[in-house]
């Protein structure tokens, strides 16, 4: 997926630059993250999204690298000094992939079938639509948690539609989850390019790949996110979309682990004002959650 993405921005900015960038001034050079080599626990107990992002960024730091090629959900919402992340690239499909063994959809479980994922977003939503269900640690590539729903590991599990599009793996949904059934992660189906703040020609080569639209709805989201000072330890869901030409909508919602708690809101505002509308909304949701809401991380 990483190299998918990464080929994705290199051809990216080859057609925005014609004249200015060939093949090989772009070198794609893979970085093996401490996120990347954990498959037996949940992030959550291994540190935090970020695990899948200190490598490379320790790498721009020292000038070993000049952009990053990163998943926007799996970036913390405060970044190193000196590094910005101000190019997104228009952003796929949202959805999360309902996957199961034998082709039956989430409502057609029976009770106490086993349903994997890594992601405590989707843990807690899922016992919180199906409290019935029972849920366990699947973690891996696309491959890797495929093959382990084949060996009957799970009865099911999901995954970002955005990413098996960018596999061309379409073959293996057994149905898209609607945002009403499964709200996503805050800026899930997002690639994010991260450079140094004082590069301006990389920044001004990025520029030309920025998609605003895109960009607006993940700065939407991540201020709601920031507010919660939301990590991979807190079941948060967030998805922004852009009404008419002035004006941009969240839905965000913040649960327990257990899924037996959820805060839902909704607001608009100008698109103007987008990191303005996360702010509120993820104070909105602290205000809901009240006291306890240290006590939904874990």
């Amino acid at each position: 997926m990483a190299l998918a993405q990464a080929y994705e921005t290199r051809d990216r900015l080859l057609a925005a630059h014609p004249d200015r960038l060939n093949k090989d001034d772009l070198e794609i050079r893979t970085i093996k993250t401490t996120g990347d080599q954990i498959q037996d626990r949940a992030l959550s107990e291994a540190g935090g999204k970020g695990l899948f992002v200190k490598e490379i960024e320790e790498a721009m730091m020292q000038g070993e690298i000049d952009i990053a090629v990163h998943s926007m959900k799996d970036m913390e919402t405060t970044l190193p000094d000196g590094l910005v992340i101000n190019c997104i690239l228009p952003r796929e499909d949202t959805r999360d992939a309902f996957i199961s063994r034998d082709g039956k959809g989430l409502a057609d479980l029976p009770p106490g079938a086993m349903v994997g994922t890594s992601s405590l977003r989707r843990q807690s939503q899922i016992l919180n639509r199906r409290p019935d269900l029972q849920v366990c640690i699947f973690r891996g590539n696309v491959q890797t948690r495929l093959r382990k729903l084949d060996e009957g590991v799970a009865d099911a599990t999901l995954l970002a539609m955005a990413g098996l599009k960018r596999l061309d793996r379409e073959d293996v949904i057994t149905h898209p989850l609607s945002h009403e059934d499964m709200l996503p992660a805050v800026a899930q189906g997002a690639i994010g390019i991260q450079h140094r703040e004082d590069d301006t020609r990389i920044g001004e080569l990025l520029a030309a790949i920025d998609h605003e639209d895109s960009r607006i709805r993940i700065t939407c989201e991540r201020a709601m996110l920031a507010e919660l000072d939301g990590s991979c330890r807190t079941p948060i869901a967030g998805h922004a979309v852009l009404v008419g030409e002035d004006e941009i909508e969240l839905w965000a919602s913040l649960l327990s682990p257990d899924g037996t708690q959820r805060f839902d809101t909704r607001g608009t505002a100008l698109r103007k004002d987008a990191v303005a509308l996360g702010t509120r909304l993820g104070r909105e949701l602290r205000d809901m959650a009240g006291d306890d809401f240290p006590s939904f991380q874990i």
